[in-house]
């Protein structure tokens, strides 16, 4: 028994020892979507302020398709040593487990939590040729005429699709979805006049907004966006209690020692509290958070709940 307390004392310690150490080479941090999109983008600014906190280089592994899951997939099966790690989004942790029929991992026991990182409000915005200036004036047109009004998405379970469905679904109202393989297509084809309206980045929308090419009309958080403050929540256009973000969590796979999850979740909270890395965000409409695992585990039920209802209830499947 003697033997086997110092056996694993001596292991408790060279975990410790190697937590203290870590990382000794390259991490890399597997983005699950395409080069050039918000996910790359964030990770991009917090792989640049982890590298200089840890003195290793963080290196960006896009690995993009279906919703995220097929880079959610590789870093499920990576070595569990704290050296690949995941920054998913909400449409992948959250909103994919009920979309799709099979996944080719479980979310919830593939991965352990690391932080919460931030959050990314969207705008609802309406072709500049649509007769609306405000979410009532959308409802009340939407209601005049049901199906008739086109919204343009991301694709099938993006947040551009799911905020859609819930401001459908708080409304009662119908309007017919017409998904694009992508944030940038989708966006194009509402400035184009293809589709009347879709919910879309605040950063992206802005110049656009500016110009006059589309209007924004309302913010899908509870709070207005400091990028566009002029422009009114839902919430406070007429859905009490409207909200929808795209949120962004780092996670490693499960298996990562406990003490090197809690030694990248103290770099990551960290880095996402010095000024230059909220300036960066913030000038991309995106606002950093940093957490517990505790409370990103919190934050992925509540969103897999409130999704999986809007799912159900509005008969939304992938096809």
């Amino acid at each position: 028994m003697k033997c086997l307390a110092a056996g694993i004392a001596l292991a408790a310690i060279a975990t410790m020892s190697f937590a203290q150490d870590y990382p000794t080479k390259p991490v890399r941090l597997v983005i699950p979507w395409a080069a050039g999109g918000s996910t790359d983008s964030i990770g991009r600014i917090l792989g640049q302020k982890l590298a200089e906190q840890t003195g290793q280089q963080w290196i960006i592994d896009n690995r993009g398709g279906a919703t995220g899951t097929i880079g959610h997939a590789f870093a499920a099966k990576a070595p569990p040593d704290g050296y690949t790690l995941l920054l998913g989004t909400n449409s992948t942790f959250a909103i994919a487990p009920n979309l799709y029929k099979s996944i080719p991992y479980d979310n919830d026991s593939a991965f352990a939590p690391v932080s919460l990182v931030a959050v990314n409000p969207q705008m609802l915005t309406v072709h500049a040729s649509l007769p609306v200036k405000s979410a009532k004036d959308l409802i009340a047109l939407a209601r005049a005429q049901p199906g008739q009004i086109a919204f343009s998405s991301a694709g099938v379970g993006a947040t551009s699709h799911m905020a859609t469905e819930l401001f459908m679904n708080m409304a009662k109202i119908k309007m017919t979805h017409v998904p694009y393989k992508g944030g940038g297509p989708s966006f194009q084809a509402l400035i184009g006049g293809e589709t009347a309206l879709s919910f879309v980045d605040a950063i992206t929308v802005a110049p656009h907004a500016k110009a006059g090419r589309v209007r924004a009309v309302a913010t899908s958080t509870l709070k207005r966006t400091p990028l566009m403050p002029e422009v009114p929540t839902v919430h406070e256009s007429g859905l009490p209690n409207f909200e929808s973000v795209t949120s962004f969590g780092m996670f490693a796979p499960a298996g990562v020692p406990r003490d090197i999850v809690g030694r990248v979740n103290r770099e990551v909270v960290r880095a996402l509290g010095t000024n230059d890395v909220k300036d960066k965000l913030k000038a991309q409409g995106v606002d950093a958070v940093g957490s517990s695992p505790e409370e990103l585990v919190a934050h992925q039920k509540q969103e897999t709940a409130k999704w999986g209802k809007v799912i159900r209830e509005q008969g939304i499947k992938f096809e």
